[in-house]
């Protein structure tokens, strides 16, 4: 790689990085409030959650696949962890409670995709549907106020002027970028992502990379739902029902292939700070939300248009020294001089 493309490419890696300042300077001049660090905090709050749990999207979707379920598995978690705070069972148990109901609905998910071949939108679309039916049959369709010690201490309390909860984010970056970086079944997701058929050629065993990057996606849609449950102290059945686009969209706008085997995630931080950004600036500039839904959706497809962009130029055939070769439009073939 000479200077130039090098240069390139580190443009490329700080692009999101750029927009980002781009976006809070430019809604930093237009608004006050926006630029107050009471506002710039809490938007940092508000994201933590939807960028945990887009953080395990970003494993499944490296993997090849994605999970729709994620906002019924949160609101499981919630609600589980809100009757056992009513119940007195302690915080361990509520904790427990909640990340065991989104370790098990993830690796379910990995299994019937995995080993039963069902396709991923299929699988949890169904999934999301089977979850969220019970949980309202079983909680008849009520919320749950409650919540341990532990959970609303994490979730609400600021160490000096940034909340817990986004430095949990960081730390749930941090491990997932160890897992997906350092360790060998960090690359096989990649490999399965990338190819999963030359990969089991490989030797790779990808029904358990794609079980372990369901489950992981699980794991992280239940401790998002935890920490819901501590901000707000109500378990609600319907209470992440938004979660799955979220997610997804904080993903392909991080440059996570929607085809698989492609993604960073230090990009996924830029993207889930970017989004919510917007979302905030757009508020205190006076624009309604019913428009955020539309810019959102613009720039999901600006990044997909851009990646496949990318793509193609990266596979691309490059010119050869055999394509000198010209043939003249008589038909008549060009020799080479003796």
């Amino acid at each position: 790689m000479n200077v130039r493309q090098s240069r390139i490419e580190r443009i490329r890696r700080l692009g999101l990085w750029i927009v980002l300042a781009i976006v809070l300077a430019g809604f930093s001049i237009v608004s006050p409030v926006f630029r107050s660090s009471y506002n710039l905090i809490n938007v940092l709050e508000q994201n933590s959650i939807i960028g945990i749990v887009a953080a395990g999207m970003a494993v499944m979707m490296i993997a090849g696949g994605f999970d729709l379920s994620v906002g019924a598995t949160g609101a499981s978690a919630s609600v589980v962890a809100a009757v056992i705070a009513v119940a007195g069972g302690g915080d361990l148990l509520a904790i427990v409670a909640g990340l065991a109901i989104g370790l098990v609905i993830g690796i379910a998910n990995g299994v019937i995709i995995a080993r039963l071949g069902i396709n991923a939108f299929v699988t949890t679309f169904a999934m999301a549907s089977i979850v969220s039916g019970l949980l309202f049959v079983a909680t008849d369709a009520h919320s749950t106020v409650g919540v341990t010690p532990v959970l609303k201490a994490v979730s609400t309390i600021k160490l000096g002027p940034v909340p817990v909860v986004f430095f949990i984010f960081l730390a749930v970056l941090a491990l997932v970028w160890f897992f997906l970086t350092r360790t060998r079944f960090g690359h096989y997701v990649y490999s399965v992502g990338g190819n999963a058929e030359a990969s089991h050629l490989s030797g790779v065993p990808v029904a358990w990379v794609r079980i372990l990057a369901f489950a992981i996606g699980g794991l992280l849609a239940g401790l998002g739902g935890l920490l819901l449950l501590g901000q707000t102290q109500v378990g609600t059945p319907s209470g992440a029902i938004v979660w799955p686009l979220q997610a997804i969209a904080i993903c392909v706008v991080g440059g996570v292939a929607l085809t698989g085997g492609v993604g960073r995630i230090p990009d996924v931080l830029a993207a889930t700070l970017l989004l919510g950004y917007i979302g905030n600036g757009l508020k205190q500039v006076g624009v309604t939300a019913y428009w955020l839904p539309a810019v959102t959706g613009v720039v999901i497809l600006g990044a997909v248009i851009l990646d496949q962009y990318n793509r193609r130029r990266r596979t691309a055939p490059r010119p050869t020294a055999d394509d000198s070769r010209l043939v003249p439009t008589t038909g008549e073939e060009v020799r080479p001089a003796a």
